[in-house]
């Protein structure tokens, strides 16, 4: 019986997934093999050393304190693309938002509550209409910072709408760039993409380094009038620097779903309350991919969608094998030590699979029988070894 303990609201589908022959779910559990969450930060809270994995039911992990779980063998999961397509929707209402009046014009519309005649109501508003008169997409250019899931999404919405799209991403994988339509241009760096572009959007994780990408010093190169759209996160822009263009008239508009104070108030700001993936089917779709993956692990050793781990998959060989997954420090000489253990205790091997990432390794190995409790001993107790399961 496996023990999964969940921090905030999952979605009923997700927890759906777990068989409750074989999991134990709830919000209050002692000793769990693994955490399920969304938004609760775990930086502050002591791990318990029977968990081994955590699934963050979203593309984002800055609540759990990765590097420190890497220590200890505790693999991270996320769920990359499930909320893709509720954040490319809000990008482009976002977009649509900055191109026209629409907001200015409601609060106009609404503003009129001393007229009783909706006949001099309609005069008026033909009259005054104007003042609210915005621009198309089609034919503008939009900036796509960051090409991975949602940022391909919003680059082929975009075309669709028949905007030119141009694309910046160093970190670009070639998974992505298959993903992406041809008809998206590249720019060379960022600098060159800010000129060139009447909408911005910004689709990175926040990490070192993307923290304050876009700054005073990137703001210079920005074409005059452009909207900035931040999706992703807010420590990717330093909302000092924006507000100082806005200012200076070089934004236009700064769209965004991280307020802070001193955006507040501001005609030229729209700040919506980080609502990029709270929709039904982004949440439902975010804990699904979670569980399942947390599922796969536990059962079955395999890693899929981890950013501290490195990718691994492996059949199964037999109902009569048993698996022995381990993780080590990422050093030679690991994984042939391992095996020298197995067989000196006459443990014959039949499959196996080892990948690294960074600094850690993870290895599968299928076995025809059991080992012992003096043979998982012996594994653990190889220099540079964290953790061993056997499944």
């Amino acid at each position: 019986m496996y023990k999964i303990k969940t921090y905030n609201k999952i979605s009923v589908k997700g927890l759906n997934r777990f068989d409750r022959a074989q999991y134990e779910v709830a919000s209050d559990i002692n000793n769990p093999d693994g955490y399920i969450l969304r938004s609760h930060k775990l930086h502050d809270e002591a791990l318990p050393e029977s968990v081994k994995a955590v699934a963050r039911a979203g593309a984002g992990t800055n609540n759990v304190p990765v590097a420190e779980y890497s220590k200890k063998g505790v693999v991270v999961f996320n769920a990359p693309g499930a909320n893709a397509n509720a954040v490319k929707e809000l990008v482009l209402t976002g977009m649509l938002l900055a191109s026209r009046g629409i907001i200015p014009g409601m609060n106009w519309s609404n503003s009129l509550t001393d007229m009783s005649d909706a006949g001099e109501m309609s005069k008026l508003m033909e009259k005054q209409k104007s003042q609210f008169a915005g621009s198309e997409l089609m034919g503008k250019t939009l900036g796509v910072v960051g090409l991975g899931a949602i940022g391909s999404l919003v680059a082929e919405t975009a075309l669709a709408l028949g905007m030119n799209v141009v694309g910046y991403d160093p970190a670009l994988s070639v998974e992505a760039a298959w993903r992406l339509p041809s008809q998206v241009m590249r720019a060379e760096n960022l600098q060159s993409l800010l000129s060139r572009c009447d909408y911005v959007t910004l689709h990175v994780p926040a990490i070192e380094a993307t923290h304050h990408l876009i700054n005073e010093e990137s703001l210079k190169s920005v074409k005059a009038g452009a909207v900035l759209l931040n999706f992703a996160r807010e420590a990717i822009v330093d909302a000092e620097a924006v507000v100082a263009s806005l200012d200076a008239k070089q934004l236009r508009m700064y769209i965004c779903d991280f307020p802070e104070p001193i955006l507040l108030n501001r005609d030229d700001v729209y700040a919506m309350p980080h609502i990029g993936a709270s929709t039904a089917e982004a949440e439902e779709n975010c804990a699904i991919m979670a569980a399942d993956q947390l599922m796969d692990y536990l059962e079955n050793g395999n890693i899929k969608n981890s950013v501290n781990f490195p990718a691994v998959q492996m059949e199964r060989t037999g109902t009569d094998s048993s698996r022995i997954t381990f993780c080590n420090e990422n050093v030679s000489g690991v994984l042939g030590h391992v095996l020298s253990v197995l067989a000196d205790n006459n443990v014959n091997v039949i499959d196996m699979v080892n990948k690294s990432r960074g600094e850690l390794a993870y290895n599968i190995i299928d076995v025809e029988q059991s080992p012992g409790d003096d043979v998982i001993a012996a594994i653990k107790a190889v220099e540079h070894v964290i953790t061993v399961r056997v499944i």
